[in-house]
């Protein structure tokens, strides 16, 4: 164990600051990034971004859904990894990973993921992870099969993005199907 959960070889998991506000404002001008993540948004003044992170700033999490930042070895925030629809009685969750465009194929999404599996279903005891993923995000779909997420479903025309409907893949991993990847 190297001392602290969140931090991992190559990066650290961070709470929001209220200070990241410029880099979340400067993601939204991405849209490509945008596109493969949820949606394009509209422009967005820096006044509403601002008030935007501190709400996320100040979310504590009661709910065992949290946005949390990538920070690298150098201390660069290169991303962020948000969890959702945590469901305690069903014992399942959902996330989103996003990595500025400068900063990918670096490994820092892959660690991000396991680092948040490794929270989720070892502290928090939870046993399974949904995860949906658009089927033209090519990226998204190798890293989640590399990790070991069982492919378990397609909704079919569900995102509309670039004048195009697209499907969603939906990707599952269940506790013992990750802590048998961690051991080997």
């Amino acid at each position: 164990m190297n001392g602290n959960i969140w931090q991992g070889e190559k990066i650290r998991l961070r709470g929001v600051e209220p200070e990241d506000w410029k880099i979340f404002m400067s993601w939204n001008l991405d849209t490509e990034a945008a596109r493969c993540s949820y949606f394009i948004p509209f422009p967005q003044s820096s006044v509403d971004v601002q008030k935007t992170i501190q709400r996320m700033a100040e979310h504590r999490g009661e709910d065992d859904c949290y946005t949390l930042v990538m920070e690298n070895r150098d201390g660069a925030l290169v991303g962020i990894i948000n969890t959702h629809d945590a469901n305690r009685r069903a014992g399942t969750f959902s996330y989103g990973v996003a990595v500025q465009r400068i900063y990918q194929n670096r490994g820092y999404a892959a660690e991000a993921i396991r680092l948040v599996l490794g929270y989720y279903f070892n502290e928090l005891r939870y046993q399974k992870c949904n995860v949906s993923v658009y089927a033209f995000n090519q990226v998204s779909i190798h890293l989640h099969e590399k990790l070991g997420f069982v492919l378990e479903g397609r909704l079919r025309r569900c995102v509309f993005t670039d004048g195009q409907y697209h499907d969603v893949l939906l990707y599952g991993m269940t506790v013992e199907e990750f802590n048998a990847r961690q051991a080997s």
